[in-house]
């Protein structure tokens, strides 16, 4: 039950949440909490690490072990979380921008190392809290407060990204498919190395404004007409995913993980010693 959820997983003392009015970052903080349920981790277990913006707020109302650190760096202190004891469960919470701009180096990193690290990404195609510039994922034509007539950079495709970076588990879903986010985390925390989630988010109060995209629930609508599930997709005609967006699981692999690696390197330097 809520109540139960709250109860247990929550900082109730926290409770209600700062988040604008619409805004779907509740919704994905939610489906990430039911994942850690669902899966029966203790919470001493489990560590939640974010960087700063909108998204990076979410560690504050989750009772885990928990950081809120420097703006772009989440995936720097929780590889240094996972590498001081690699057996805790480490979630990065992050946005758009966190993520992918200052800390794009990061990312293609904790990738290519395959550090057993789930990264959740809140995509809000905007930086909401700093005043809602336009962020690496915001489309091309798209307005933001630094694009006032219209974003000409190309976006990101995070989860094409991430893949070729090297994450051996990658997959997408939304706000609206709020039981999507949590089997697709459930499956990023099971698989042994760095997983890659992106929950696409609603932020109504800048990027909807600035796009005329109209109130929460019909930015709700629009993520739910726009995406296609990417095993639909591969028996839907051409026309019909015209101007869609793919959710789902789109890659996963079995690779060696980066502290097991590690340890094996210390346990052999041992030996020889």
């Amino acid at each position: 039950m809520a109540s139960a959820l709250v109860e247990n997983h929550f900082r109730s003392n926290k409770l209600p949440h700062i988040w604008c009015p619409g805004c779907g970052h509740g919704i994905i903080m939610r489906s990430i909490v039911e994942a850690i349920d669902e899966l029966g981790y203790n919470k001493d277990d489990v560590c939640v690490v974010s960087g700063i913006g909108c998204s990076s707020r979410a560690p504050g109302y989750m009772d885990y072990n928990t950081l809120h650190t420097l703006h772009g760096r989440a995936l720097a202190y929780a590889t240094g979380v996972k590498m001081a004891n690699p057996k805790l469960k480490v979630i990065v919470i992050t946005g758009d921008g966190d993520c992918a701009a200052i800390g794009g180096n990061h990312l293609i990193h904790a990738a290519r190392r395959n550090i057993d690290i789930t990264t959740v990404v809140f995509n809000n195609n905007i930086y909401g809290m700093t005043g809602g510039q336009y962020s690496p994922t915001t489309p091309t034509g798209e307005k933001g407060t630094t694009a006032p007539f219209g974003n000409i950079d190309k976006n990101f495709d995070l989860c094409n990204l991430a893949k070729a970076a090297g994450a051996t588990y990658v997959a997408r879903a939304t706000a609206y498919h709020a039981n999507m986010i949590t089997k697709l985390v459930k499956a990023g925390m099971e698989n042994k190395g760095f997983s890659f989630v992106e929950a696409v988010s609603v932020c109504p109060t800048y990027y909807g404004r600035k796009n005329k995209k109209g109130d929460a629930v019909q930015m709700m609508r629009y993520l739910k007409d726009s995406s296609v599930n990417v095993k639909a997709a591969k028996k839907l005609p051409k026309e019909k995913l015209e101007g869609k967006f793919f959710i789902g699981e789109f890659h996963k692999v079995e690779e060696p993980e980066y502290t097991e690696q590690y340890q094996k390197i210390i346990d052999s330097f041992q030996k020889e010693r």
